[in-house]
């Protein structure tokens, strides 16, 4: 069977992703259209974040990479039967595992907000409902994480589409809940709780067709004892930093948050939602599709294919996520006034949440490139060196969280700010969320760096010509749009005081207007659709 290229897998893996990411920011704004920004909304994002985290860490992070290899030499070296059987005793034991692990979540909901939310703790009622919407949605993590099984299995076959799709039916079912279930029910941000319970037994359910057609679909078996199965497990376990560092920085942010502002975590929340979009479009798009092709280069001993899957990784995130960075950072207060200045998301709601996404975009180019560099390390199933960069990634977010809360309290308090002591301080001060965003873009820079060192170090890429080229042509290109952008932001000023349609249109000027200028530029320095092209 032949291999589909690389920028065909990614293409497929991107449009559908982009449908979902769409209809998540769809979701969004009808969520801040339906409940604005309280003390009850910064609840619910707590209690989903939560599982999500983990969804992200066990199931597509540290899973995935260990998964993926394991299953892709079972794939290339031996028989179908026993490929099948690989897929019964993971889901076996994966769902086993995950079972003992919702039940405690579930059961301790007071200790884990207790822990993750700190600040909840002083006010009873906000407290209480996080604990209670957290029992909701922790199940979520069990049936999502068996749909990455599925998904990394779907992915080996080269089906990228189908797993991308999946995120689509979550986003729906919230949107159902904010619209349809929320008016009828006592306590309304509960029915989005109910409703992502319900989307994780239905992505699941879509990918059965698909594995039955595949001759995939077996039951589940306890494989504790298989040496596949071990082999996964011991690689899973340093992956759990090395794979989503961001996400553990994302959910160390979430604790700090609840010391800050009411508001905090929901601002938060809706700039990681922007952030998601060029990210899990073409940044998780890349890692995805790039770790079977290394795998199997690895598997295969081809050191030279392997170095130019990984070479045309780099150049592709670079192309992607430079030009990216710079759209958020320089749109980031026209971006959110369109999409979110609705119903009772304010105009205050729109800057403070434009300042953490201005700060958390500067590390765009890091996230994405560390999404393409980490797989080079799992196809050939080392895993402690992404553990070294991420741990040492995710102690100086930590610092850095401290630095700059503390920076930004001094710069921004009032005369009285300090009279209760810093932590009654830092609650009443707004923006201060901004610190922690600006300190994950800077982490994500270290832990890029550690990674690339590391990959240098132990001489597994070889870098291919034409990185001259590529390097003067980007540069040329985001100067282009960066000229564009800064020119109609100082034309068009007060984005909050227009109607919608208005900035609609007027966003959309500003994006096409930059977009072209960029592709422009890139095509006249000599770049072409071919140099995207790799097997």
């Amino acid at each position: 069977m032949k291999t589909p290229s690389l920028l065909r897998s990614m293409l497929s893996f991107s449009a559908m992703t982009f449908i979902s990411r769409i209809l998540g920011l769809v979701r969004d704004q009808v969520i801040n259209a339906s409940f604005g920004v309280s003390w009850m909304t910064d609840a619910f994002w707590v209690a989903f974040r939560i599982p999500n985290f983990m969804r992200r860490l066990f199931a597509e992070g540290s899973f995935s990479t260990a998964f993926v290899p394991v299953f892709t030499e079972v794939k290339e070296k031996r028989s179908h039967a026993e490929l099948k059987t690989l897929v019964g005793r993971v889901a076996g034991t994966l769902g086993g595992v995950l079972l003992v692990v919702t039940a405690l979540g579930m059961l301790g909901s007071n200790a884990i907000t207790a822990l993750f939310s700190p600040g909840a703790i002083q006010q009873p009622e906000k407290f209480r409902l996080t604990s209670q919407l957290l029992r909701i949605t922790f199940p979520f993590l069990f049936f999502v994480s068996l749909t990455a099984l599925a998904g990394g299995v779907l992915n080996s076959f080269h089906k990228f589409a189908l797993p991308a799709l999946t995120p689509v039916i979550l986003n729906l079912c919230m949107i159902a809940g904010a619209l349809w279930l929320a008016p009828r029910m006592d306590v309304p941000i509960s029915a989005l709780a109910w409703s992502i319970f319900a989307a994780g037994i239905l992505q699941l359910l879509f990918q059965f067709p698909t594995l039955r057609r595949l001759d995939l679909l077996t039951l589940p078996r306890w494989g504790w004892a298989h040496p596949d199965v071990r082999r996964i497990l011991r690689l899973m376990i340093p992956t759990l930093f090395g794979s989503s560092i961001a996400q553990v920085n994302l959910l160390l942010d979430t604790l700090i948050a609840s010391l800050l502002i009411t508001g905090s975590q929901t601002w938060l929340q809706q700039t990681d939602r922007l952030l998601e979009l060029p990210l899990g479009v073409f940044g998780v798009a890349l890692g995805t599709v790039i770790l079977p092709s290394l795998s199997r280069h690895h598997v295969t001993t081809d050191r030279e294919g392997f170095s130019r899957a990984l070479d045309w990784g780099l150049r592709t995130a670079l192309l992607i996520s430079v030009p990216a960075m710079l759209g958020l950072v320089l749109l980031a207060r026209p971006i959110i006034a369109t999409l979110f200045q609705h119903g009772l998301f304010t105009a205050h709601d729109v800057d403070m949440t434009a300042l953490s996404l201005t700060a958390l975009s500067f590390g765009l180019p890091a996230f994405a490139l560390v999404k393409v560099l980490a797989p080079a390390f799992y196809a050939r199933q080392d895993t402690k060196s992404p553990v070294r960069a991420g741990v040492a990634s995710m102690a100086a977010n930590m610092i850095l969280n401290i630095l700059f809360v503390g920076i930004l309290f001094l710069l921004w308090r009032g005369q009285n700010d300090l009279a209760d002591g810093w932590f009654a301080g830092i609650a009443r001060v707004p923006g201060l969320h901004m610190a922690l965003a600006l300190a994950s873009a800077l982490a994500s820079y270290l832990n890029l760096w550690l990674l690339w060192r590391s990959l240098r170090r132990e001489g597994i890429f070889v870098r291919q010509p034409g990185w001259g080229k590529h390097l003067t042509r980007l540069a040329a290109a985001c100067a282009a749009l960066a000229a564009v952008l800064l020119a109609g932001i100082m034309i068009w000023q007060g984005w909050s005081d227009w109607p919608t349609v208005t900035r609609v249109w007027r966003l959309s000027v500003l994006i096409g207007a930059a977009g072209v200028a960029f592709v422009g530029v890139l095509f006249a320095s000599g770049f072409r659709l071919r140099d995207l092209r790799a097997h």
